[in-house]
Parts: structure tokens; C-alpha cells; sequence
């Protein structure tokens, strides 16, 4: 089992449980013995960019946000590693205030849900009927950018543009997926295979949550867009390294780990096994 967790979320996004507070998840991640992971929920704009509702903190809590993780990391010292950190986007321009964020944390990772179409006041964001082809070469150059410019520790469920892209995978998409891999693979930045919206189609489907056996869940995978094998095959060529990603939101969701992995582990079969798996950003 890994013993870490890099992805982990609170009720300040607006889209996790509301009254799960910032202990109950220390709780709950030393309850299932592990032995370190990071609170790095959707961090909040400066300079507000994504205006969807109910989707990251508003920049007014971000202190308080570190500040509690900094007295539970000290409290718990003894019993388990806490790290701090964000979730982020990255896109031309915000620069300044991406590093202001990683000076102040422990931890950035990166799992890019848009990009900013030249003369649009608002971005595009990666859902159903949004993007096009040149939306996704336009992510791919987001992410190779920001790894170069040494902003992620994590590149968050990379295969994230393909999650409204049915089970098509275009020239477009695969270009991508080198231009990430690639990128990753030269700065040694690991990427994530994200475990979420495995169980979000599977034991946790459509937010009911159930204990069917494993053939059962194993059906429902073939509702799944992302964790995407064509990505993970490319992936694959790179000496990239890569970990698992739980993208904890609820409680509850975090003893799933295992039965997980084994969904993620089918569907990847013959190539699972070829990715170099890590502990360590």
C-alpha cells in the first residue's frame, strides 16, 4: 500500500464536505496508517481568473487555511507528516502570484482544468462540449511551460483534458501527452495517476456510495475517461516517474486506496508495469 497522499482537499473549495474539518482528515489518513500527505486544496486567485462558483477558496481564507495546517502538522507531529500546499492552474501572467503561493507551502501540484483563449474574458474550461482541439495543444503548452518554469512538484491527473473526450483519442490528444510526458520526464517531475474519478464510477457512483464486489465495479469501468490508457501507454516510453493520486474530498474516501489501485491496475494491464512508480515528489 502507499503510505502517501499528495492530494487532498477541504471544505474551503466549496465542493467537499462541508462540516469535514481540516483534523477529521488528519484523523482519517493516520487511521488508515499512513505516514504523510498534503493538504493541497484549489488555491485561491489574487487576481480572480476561474469564476466558476464553489470551486476554490476565497483569497481572503488562504492564511487561515495555512495556519491550521501548520498547528495540525505540529500537534500531530509525532503520529504523521503534514504537508501544506495548493492545487494550481497555470496560465501567462500569473507568474508572480503562482510563486508567491510556493514560497509560502510545502508542496504545489499542478492539475490544469483550463486555459484562456486570446481576446475571452473568461477561460475555457475542460468540460462536456467546451474544448477543442486547439484548447487542448493550448493545455499542453500550459503545463510543459510551467514545468519549465519550475512552478509544480506534482503534475495532478495529467489525462485530465481527456475526461469529456469520450473514449476518442486524437492525433491532438496524443500530442499532448507527449508534450506533458516529455516535459515532465526532462525536469523529473512525476506525474499522477488520479484515483477520483475511479471512485466516482465505482463504489462511490454517482455519489452513492455501495459494496458491490470487485467484478461489479470492474463493469463500471468502462464509463471511465480518465485515468486514459492511450495516455498512460505514452507515458509509458518516458522515464518519467509517476504515483498515485487519491483527490480526497470526502470523508471516507480514504481507506478506498487499495481497492482502487486494483480498478486502476486493470485497466492499465501491460503497462502498469512498465511506469516507475515513486514516494517522493
Amino acid at each position: 500500500m502507499q503510505l502517501y497522499n499528495y492530494h487532498s482537499h477541504t471544505a474551503r473549495c466549496g465542493h467537499a464536505d462541508p462540516d469535514w474539518t481540516d483534523e477529521d482528515y488528519v484523523k482519517e489518513y493516520i487511521a488508515a496508517g499512513y505516514e504523510t500527505f498534503a493538504f493541497t486544496d484549489h488555491a485561491p486567485e489574487k487576481t480572480p481568473v476561474d469564476l466558476r462558483p464553489r470551486i476554490r477558496m476565497p483569497y481572503a481564507q488562504k492564511d487561515e487555511y495555512l495556519a491550521s495546517v501548520r498547528s495540525l502538522r505540529e500537534r500531530y507531529a509525532d503520529r504523521i507528516r503534514i504537508l501544506s500546499g495548493f492545487e494550481v492552474e497555470y496560465s501567462p501572467g500569473r507568474e508572480e502570484e503562482l510563486f508567491e503561493l510556493k514560497r509560502e507551502t510545502d508542496i504545489l501540484i499542478l492539475g490544469q482544468h483550463y486555459v484562456r483563449r486570446e481576446g475571452e474574458p473568461e477561460p475555457c474550461y475542460f468540460r462536456k462540449g467546451t474544448c477543442r482541439e486547439k484548447d487542448v495543444r493550448l493545455l499542453g503548452e500550459y503545463v510543459e511551460r510551467a514545468i519549465e518554469l519550475g512552478l509544480p512538484d506534482i503534475i495532478a491527473h495529467p489525462d485530465h483534458y481527456l475526461l469529456f473526450r469520450n473514449t476518442e483519442f486524437t492525433a491532438t490528444d496524443a500530442e499532448t501527452a507527449h508534450r506533458i510526458c516529455r516535459a515532465a520526464a526532462e525536469h523529473d517531475i512525476p506525474l499522477e495517476i488520479n484515483l477520483h474519478n475511479i471512485l466516482g464510477c465505482t463504489y462511490r457512483r454517482k455519489g452513492v456510495e455501495d459494496d458491490d464486489p470487485f467484478p461489479v465495479q470492474r463493469e463500471r469501468m468502462s464509463e471511465i475517461s480518465y485515468p486514459r490508457r492511450a495516455f498512460w501507454e505514452i507515458a509509458a516510453e518516458y522515464p518519467v516517474r509517476v504515483l498515485w493520486g487519491m483527490d480526497v474530498h470526502r470523508r471516507g474516501e480514504i481507506p478506498y486506496f487499495e481497492k482502487l489501485t486494483a480498478l486502476a491496475a486493470d485497466l492499465l494491464s501491460g503497462v502498469i508495469d512498465k511506469l516507475t512508480f515513486t514516494d517522493r515528489p
